[in-house]
């Protein structure tokens, strides 16, 4: 069993991938492979709203970043944690467009499987951003791995060390790297025992303004 985990900071070795690399730590201690993808410095498009992707096979039709890579390696992977800092009480723009792009081209390679999203910030803002990352797995399908927390650390953005400092961060991130090594076993056992994820119903769209 594989996790990928997105570190959605222009800084690589930041505070945000010290969260990420917590969880992942424990997630290796539980058996689990896991690889930290960076998200990059560079600008990632925005989602256009074209529905070529609908037409190409679950793709997108800019093939000039990682998008498409990754969905790609999310066939095979498990599980997800996605990781942002805050800026302004919300997550990175660059993460959010690489995820709106990857939910409307590759939702397949996703949906069912359990996802994580984790902060962190100077001091405020966590929340709001835990929020509009969770979104993403909430419209998919997709089963939220909680801590005993909400999933955030707290230390200045170019320093890791005090992310560190953050036990109680530590701690949440320990706790669901093994919460989700748990949830990925018991969906394993599961699908062994011969039950497997429901059969998804065709989607229903209403429309408000007719």
């Amino acid at each position: 069993m594989k996790v990928l985990l997105f570190n959605g900071s222009s800084n690589e070795n930041g505070c945000t991938f010290r969260a990420l690399k917590e969880a992942a730590l424990s997630l290796e201690a539980n058996g689990i492979e896991t690889e930290i993808i960076q998200v990059g410095k560079n600008a990632i498009r925005d989602c256009v709203g074209c529905g070529a992707c609908r037409k190409i096979g679950g793709f997108c039709v800019f093939k000039d970043d990682i998008v498409n890579e990754v969905i790609e390696k999310a066939k095979n992977a498990d599980g997800f944690i996605f990781g942002s800092p805050v800026y302004y009480a919300h997550p990175s723009g660059r993460l959010l467009s690489f995820m709106d792009r990857l939910f409307y081209a590759g939702s397949g390679a996703f949906a069912f499987k359990p996802a994580a999203a984790v902060v962190s910030a100077r001091r405020a803002g966590t929340t709001a951003s835990l929020d509009a990352i969770t979104k993403h797995f909430t419209i998919n399908q997709m089963p939220v791995v909680s801590s005993n927390y909400w999933c955030m650390t707290h230390g200045a953005q170019n320093s890791p060390e005090q992310a560190e400092q953050d036990l109680e961060g530590m701690q949440i991130m320990r706790v669901l790297g093994q919460n989700m090594a748990w949830l990925l076993k018991c969906i394993e056992a599961g699908k062994n025992a011969g039950i497997n994820h429901p059969q998804a119903e065709d989607k229903i769209m209403t429309n408000f303004i007719r």
